[in-house]
């Protein structure tokens, strides 16, 4: 399994928000959040909070958090190919005896 890059390290990133003339107290207060939620993007997944920032940089959160989106395919398996199998308990005295 290969490590995704960011397209931007986390100083990128501040740096990239200073460079357009915002902060990021001054980007949370204007999205009525607290400044200290924005600054825990960092080292926690906030999904909100990264795609105000992705959003204020003209970038995508995938890019910019390449390891807190996953690109893995969904593991629900095809009903036409693999079909519901029946109960191995359905024949077990448990489920014949009626519920009280």
């Amino acid at each position: 399994m290969t490590k995704q890059e960011p397209a931007l390290d986390h100083p990128g990133i501040i740096a990239e928000i200073h460079r357009r003339g915002m902060t990021l107290t001054e980007l949370a207060k204007r999205n009525d959040y607290n400044p200290n939620v924005f600054r825990q993007v960092k080292s926690r997944t906030l999904f909100k909070v990264q795609k105000i920032i992705a959003d204020f940089i003209d970038r995508k959160p995938e890019e910019l958090w390449p390891s807190r989106y996953p690109k893995g395919k969904p593991r629900i398996l095809d009903t036409a190919k693999y079909p519901p199998m029946a109960s191995q308990n359905a024949d077990a005295p448990a489920d014949k005896r009626a519920a009280a």
